[in-house]
């Protein structure tokens, strides 16, 4: 539990740092569970292939493994490596699903949802569309 909240204080000095353009805090505090919901979700979704499910189904593994690939105990750069796996997985979901997936399943706000897509390296939407 003490690594869930310590790799939500680092997205939230990721967003302070980076802070995408109308992400209040109030919103910053709650990007991280909509990222595990929505990963969760996709993982669950019968339509998506199912190597895509499998990869979501080992990135929740390995975010939920008490060990990493840089260990926690390093200061910022322990979390760096979950951030930089999450964004591979999820640019990898958009590779094959296709960027339609993610916003099917996102159910958070859309400032958190267009920091999303540039995650997963998805375009941003024409001028005019949502």
């Amino acid at each position: 539990m003490g690594a869930l909240a310590l790799s939500w204080l680092v997205v939230l000095l990721v967003l302070v740092v980076a802070r995408p353009s109308g992400m209040g805090p109030a919103e910053a505090r709650r990007l991280l569970p909509d990222l595990v919901r929505l990963v969760r979700s996709l993982a669950a979704d019968r339509t998506l292939p199912s190597g895509v499910r499998r990869r979501l189904g080992l990135l929740l593994a390995y975010l939920a493994l008490p060990f990493d690939l840089v260990p926690d105990a390093i200061p910022v750069l322990g979390h760096v490596d979950d951030v930089i796996v999450v964004g591979l997985v999820l640019r990898s979901v958009v590779r094959v699903a296709g960027p339609a997936a993610i916003e099917r399943h996102w159910t958070g706000s859309y400032e958190g949802l267009s920091l999303v897509r540039r995650v997963a390296g998805v375009p941003a939407p024409p001028p005019g569309c949502a």
